[in-house]
């Protein structure tokens, strides 16, 4: 065989890899603007710094915590000059854990910032803006999040359990026994925790607890060890003090001690309980999420005698409220426990205008039963990766209105491009702030048929 030649190609000079910026490294910067994450940009020899912390205008050292290429990541640790918008953090923890990331941040700051990143999302991918902005659907700041997962680990170098969150850039914990955030119910729970886990036998086999409050206060443990009975009586003797149920998640399906034991939340206005079960997928923030089932309902204007789609239905949370006003609704769910559970919802809540399917809507809808005939309006709920395959099927639904509430601005605007080829407006959108104290977005976006 003919040895093969090489071919010929341009070498640059002067083309050698910049050098890697160590983990730890301090650098002093100054904050040219927002990312739409919440965190500083800022421009230093020839690399792009997102900076923990850090507001516009602002002069600030920051601590590298990774960095990849011409990217860094890094975390604010001493302000030169402070932004006239700062405000010293309200919790003791901010900085270092990474569950809130824009404390330093005013509520009504950190509604302006989500509110433009929505904008900047619909303008830019979409080319479009509502007709009419909506009003942010808001609550309390803190005190809100009625779910909440602890991380929980054994130092093996220094014999001790961590008990607390994850710090920001990091998996590190950091020791907390208070979270504002939290709602009161789960405060006490919280306090007394670390020291609870501490006394078990074997601290090492122990991972997180899911911390749960609604219907009525529950306690998750993830183990990977079977419990003693000196274990069970500790764990009991806790929840029991604090009116808390118990949940152990072993080698099967998470289970609660007391056989006859669920979990669940009400939608006071409409009169509703809905159960679940720990891995299930709820909305952390009950407030909003009540605000947000009204105002969606007050967009669609359902009727009496309409059909109305509900898709990505998850548990019935839009879905059973809205069959207390509709002649029927069709709620379509990718996981199947997640169907049966929202049957069952509407079941126990005597509702049997409600019919519930399962299909994967990340694929092309085909011909399906439940969308033969047609419905006056859809709602659509879908996760981070949006509805693109759904929305490319609506307008052949013959729906007039349609409700997208969306967990990601992104693939909103992404979605909004192939409505509006199918011929629909948008006619208002507004925010959702499900999660104070960060920068997650949660939109609202009504579109009418031209």
């Amino acid at each position: 065989m003919a040895k093969q030649e090489r071919g010929l190609r341009f070498q640059p000079t002067g083309g050698s890899k910049a050098p890697q910026i160590p983990t730890g490294k301090k650098q002093r910067l100054s904050i040219e603007r927002l990312a739409n994450d919440g965190r500083g940009i800022a421009f230093f020899e020839g690399r792009t710094w997102f900076v923990i912390g850090a507001l516009a205008g602002e002069e600030v050292e920051a601590r590298v915590l990774g960095a990849h290429g011409k990217v860094v990541e890094a975390r604010t640790e001493r302000v030169f000059q402070a932004s006239e918008l700062r405000r010293p953090a309200p919790c003791p923890h901010a900085g270092r854990c990474g569950g809130c990331s824009v404390q330093h941040l005013p509520h009504n700051e950190q509604l302006a910032l989500k509110q433009r990143m929505l904008a900047e999302q619909l303008s830019k991918v979409a080319g479009v803006e509502p007709e009419e902005w909506a009003a942010p659907l808001s609550g309390p700041e803190f005190g809100y999040r009625r779910r909440a997962r602890v991380a929980v680990r054994w130092d093996m170098k220094a014999k001790k359990l961590e008990v607390g969150f994850r710090a920001a850039g990091s998996q590190d914990i950091v020791a907390i026994n208070e979270c504002m955030v939290l709602v009161q119910p789960l405060q006490p729970i919280m306090t007394r925790l670390p020291e609870m886990l501490r006394r078990l036998s074997k601290p090492q086999a122990l991972g997180h607890v899911e911390l749960f409050s609604g219907s009525s206060l529950a306690v998750l443990l993830r183990h990977m060890a079977p419990l003693s009975d000196a274990d069970m009586t500790i764990l009991k003797d806790f929840c029991a003090f604090h009116e808390a149920q118990l949940w152990l998640h072993g080698d099967g399906e998470p289970q609660p001690v007391e056989a006859d034991q669920s979990l669940g939340y009400r939608l006071e206005q409409w009169d509703l309980n809905l159960a679940y079960r720990p891995g299930d997928f709820i909305q952390v923030n009950a407030g909003v999420n009540e605000a947000m089932i009204a105002q969606a309902l007050e967009w669609l204007k359902p009727t009496a005698e309409e059909r109305v789609l509900d898709l990505f239905c998850g548990l019935g949370n839009f879905a059973l409220p809205l069959a207390k006003v509709v002649r029927e609704v069709v709620a379509v769910e990718g996981v199947q426990a997640m169907v049966e559970r929202a049957a069952a919802n509407a079941a126990s809540n005597n509702l049997h205008n409600a019919k519930f399917f399962q299909a994967d809507l990340s694929q092309p809808l085909t011909d399906a039963e439940w969308a033969r005939e047609g419905f006056c309006a859809v709602l659509l709920d879908p996760p981070r990766d949006g509805a693109f395959e759904a929305v490319r099927k609506l307008a052949s639904l013959g729906a007039k209105r349609l409700v997208y509430v969306s967990c990601n601005p992104a693939t909103l605007a992404r979605d909004t491009v192939e409505l509006i080829k199918q011929g629909y407006r948008l006619k208002r959108a507004g925010i959702l702030d499900m999660f104070p104290q960060t920068a997650h977005v949660e939109a609202m976006a009504l579109f009418e048929a031209s």
